[in-house]
């Protein structure tokens, strides 16, 4: 029995009491996960000495979808196993330290999913608001490999569906073109490319999103090309770190995800954590942003124009303007109405992750005053600034 300690401690060591490890039982999620499943169920019974169990498993993985190389790795190691004792895990001589390494991360990251799975019932900080026409919202940890799909179910987003997920090779936090790092921020799918206008190596089609956004231009952060896609079609997974800052699911995964998205409407929040919120907090702190955007909209109807610019930032710029000629334009506009109104619907709104306090807000804005109507689709970026105050340091037209 001691070799099958070795490997399950070699394959999974954390930080917690290797005896915890080992004895722990997993518990799985109810949804079927499929060979994901299959492959965290053999390791479960790896960890409590159940070989033939194991053994039975992953022969039927490798069977079934023998692309699967991080199956096929402990596989061969659970063979080998029987006939001497193994210290480590790859025991494959012909296969490089890294790959070894990335098989190893992977498995770390699927088991500590299944270990540790998403809390029950909260909801993730940034999900502030869902508009009533985006039925479904992307939420990806980078630092646990995981993407999560969640539903807008009467305003409340709820979590559905997670996969496994790979990002940059160098990490998160993009800057530059070529970092080969995935980017921190709020994105939208923009569009679908199947796989027949792409090489095999983006596998059964892909996803680009908005990166570069205008934070990251405002930010100097450079590149193009980020986007959600496939494998090979001879590869299951990749590991962890394994893109040039795309983020990568299985085949099966992309497609199993493919009937929730809508390229213009789904965001894809990228962030190196996720704050989980009980219900009733995450509401209470909807309902104060969402106040901060109405008292913005009830000021531009109020026509005082020192209350309306009040909510913009001194670093405000936006549809052409700096703050300067913003302030200048305002005064001199808003003085000449006799009347404003001003009506906002399809709102949706989300924390920017990795930055301080800052909130994405898109919604229609439907203008009307004594000699002009314009409605059109507004995306704003508010920062809450040293006094405490949310202000906008970017406002544009996205239709």
């Amino acid at each position: 029995m001691k070799f099958s300690v070795i490997l399950f401690l070699a394959l999974l060591a954390m930080p917690a009491c290797a005896a915890d490890l080992v004895a722990k039982h997993v518990v799985l999620h109810d949804f079927d996960h499929g060979q994901e499943l299959m492959f965290v169920e053999a390791l479960d019974r790896i960890g409590r000495g159940q070989l033939d169990g194991a053994l039975a498993e992953l022969q039927q993985l490798v069977i079934d979808n023998p692309s699967f190389r991080l199956a096929q790795l402990v596989y061969a190691d659970l063979l080998l196993a029987k006939s001497r004792p193994i210290g480590d895990f790859g025991n494959v001589p012909s296969a490089a330290y890294g790959q070894i390494q990335a098989l190893r991360d992977e498995a770390q990251a699927r088991w500590r999913h299944y270990r540790a799975p998403s809390p029950a019932g909260l909801v993730p900080a940034s999900l502030v608001k869902l508009s009533d026409d985006q039925r479904y919202a992307i939420v990806v940890n980078m630092s646990t490999s995981r993407l999560y799909l969640f539903e807008n179910r009467s305003g409340v987003p709820e979590l559905v569906l997670d996969f496994y997920a790979t990002i940059g090779k160098n990490g998160m936090g993009k800057g530059s073109e070529g970092d080969q790092k995935t980017p921190v921020g709020v994105y939208f799918v923009t569009g679908f490319i199947g796989s027949g206008q792409l090489p095999d190596f983006y596998g059964d089609g892909a996803y680009p999103i908005d990166y570069p956004n205008v934070w990251d231009q405002r930010h100097g952060r450079t590149g193009y090309g980020i986007w959600l896609h496939g494998t090979p079609h001879d590869t299951f997974s990749r590991p962890p770190r394994d893109s040039d800052g795309c983020v990568i699911l299985s085949n099966r995964d992309l497609n199993a995800l493919a009937q929730y998205v809508e390229p213009g409407r789904t965001p894809v929040i990228l962030t190196a954590g996720i704050q989980w919120l009980a219900r009733a907090e995450w509401q209470r702190r909807r309902g104060a942003l969402e106040n901060v955007v109405e008292q913005w909209r009830r000021d531009w109807e109020s026509r005082d124009a020192d209350l309306y610019l009040s909510h913009y930032s001194p670093g405000y710029s936006g549809l052409g303007k700096d703050y300067s000629a913003w302030v200048d334009y305002k005064r001199r506009v808003t003085s000449s109405k006799r009347f404003i109104r001003v009506g906002i619907s399809a709102q949706s709104m989300f924390l920017y992750p990795g930055e301080d306090e800052v909130l994405v807000v898109t919604f229609e804005q439907d203008y009307t005053s004594d000699n002009l109507r314009r409605v059109f689709v507004k995306r704003q970026y508010w920062q809450r600034e040293e006094d405490g105050k949310w202000r906008i340091v970017y406002e544009g037209s996205m239709s």
